[in-house]
């Protein structure tokens, strides 16, 4: 037999039970559309998540107080934002501090404890240039609205306080004074913190607010090609006389570990496709052996016509593997349909590796050949003259 007659005989056998069919590629489909979608989502938020770190960069250092030897909260120094800015590689500096003894309200009637989870922050001009952040509404503070009791509200705050427009020039209760909202930040993914404060002016909050001068977490843009080297040495910079009080880290570290995170999850997802696979294997199998059982006239007939063993065994392999290429082919198309309407969904570029298309169409032949193997030799080993005498 020619290979086109083997995949014709192989074929002819599906058509005549297209239920039975559609239920036995089911589950190859289904375990191969996991893999694909488990594949194409993870690397679809993976090159997101790239493109955010790409973006938002690497090179951006914070400086807070950390804890003392004794436990308790330590406290820069007022002169720290001056001594990180002499260190060689920073490019920018924006301190901020937090003013613990005031809270943010909408209005003068909110109770005391609804606070919302909002903090007030003191912060310098530089702040959005340093984060590399955007102003959604309005306009950010500068060296002249620094001195007035006037406020920017990160993109959480703004929602929390129910202000989505400066339309009317909207004000806010600040400990017991009220400022004005002169503009609203979009979301600041190197700074969550920022994201939930009320930020106002240095001047201002010193005036007002009762700022003492020591800042709580300085933002340090680096040369890219310098911030580890600059990592090591603000600590003792920030603070020399207790380096080990001074925390500073890496913001865009989150955002990397959010790609393992990803990574790990996927391992996960892709055992229990291989799990379906190997059921979806064995359905195919046992559809396989039923059909040997039901097509025993046609074996001794083909045999009693000239056909051989080898030829028996071919046309049963070659119907496994076609009714397994059946549930790779749908499967692959619906891996990519969920890959697809994901990442359009959450404004993902779609990506789809190769090798989850083609290795899951490779995957569902090679698993149709095993299903198919032993009833393929079984019924190759029936003699035309026992398979005729039980029809």
């Amino acid at each position: 037999m020619r290979p086109a007659d083997v995949i014709r005989s192989g074929a002819s056998g599906l058509r005549f039970r297209r239920t039975r069919t559609l239920l036995a590629a089911l589950g190859i489909a289904i375990g191969i559309a996991a893999l694909v979608a488990v594949l194409g989502i993870t690397k679809s938020s993976q090159s997101a998540l790239v493109a955010e770190i790409d973006q938002l960069g690497t090179n951006l250092l914070t400086v807070a107080n950390g804890s003392t030897l004794s436990g308790g909260e330590a406290e820069l120094p007022r002169y720290a934002t001056a001594m990180v800015t002499r260190v060689a590689g920073v490019e920018q500096v924006a301190p901020t501090a937090l003013i613990s003894t005031v809270q943010v309200y909408r209005t003068d009637k909110i109770p005391a404890a609804a606070t919302g989870g909002l903090a007030v922050r003191a912060a310098d001009p530089s702040l959005v240039a340093a984060l590399g952040g955007s102003i959604r509404q309005g306009t950010f503070l500068n060296g002249a609205t620094s001195r007035f009791p006037v406020t920017v509200l990160g993109y959480q705050a703004a929602h929390t306080l129910g202000i989505d427009s400066l339309a009317g020039s909207p004000r806010i209760r600040i400990g017991t004074l009220w400022f004005t909202v002169q503009g609203i930040l979009n979301p600041v993914p190197l700074a969550p913190e920022i994201d939930r404060s009320a930020l106002v002016g240095f001047p201002e909050a010193a005036s007002s607010l009762g700022y003492d001068g020591h800042p709580s977490r300085i933002y340090v843009r680096t040369d890219p090609a310098r911030t580890a080297q600059v990592q090591q040495l603000l600590g003792h910079q920030a603070d020399p006389e207790a380096p080990n009080e001074v925390a500073v880290s890496q913001p865009s570290d989150v955002l990397t570990a959010r790609l393992a995170v990803v990574s790990s999850g996927t391992q996960l997802f892709l055992g229990l496709g291989a799990v379906v696979l190997l059921v979806g294997g064995i359905g195919i199998a046992n559809v396989m052996i039923v059909a040997v059982l039901e097509r025993r006239s046609e074996i001794g007939l083909r045999r009693a016509l000239g056909a051989t063993r080898r030829h028996i065994a071919e046309q049963f392999l070659a119907e496994s593997a076609a009714l397994s290429a059946l549930g790779g082919t749908a499967g692959v198309l619906l891996g990519i349909a969920i890959t697809t309407g994901l990442s359009q969904a959450r404004h993902w570029t779609v990506t789809i590796p190769g090798y989850a298309t083609w290795g899951g169409l490779a995957g569902a032949l090679a698993i149709g050949a095993v299903a198919g193997l032993y009833p393929a030799i079984r019924a190759a080993r029936l003699s035309p003259a026992e398979a005729l005498r039980t029809t």
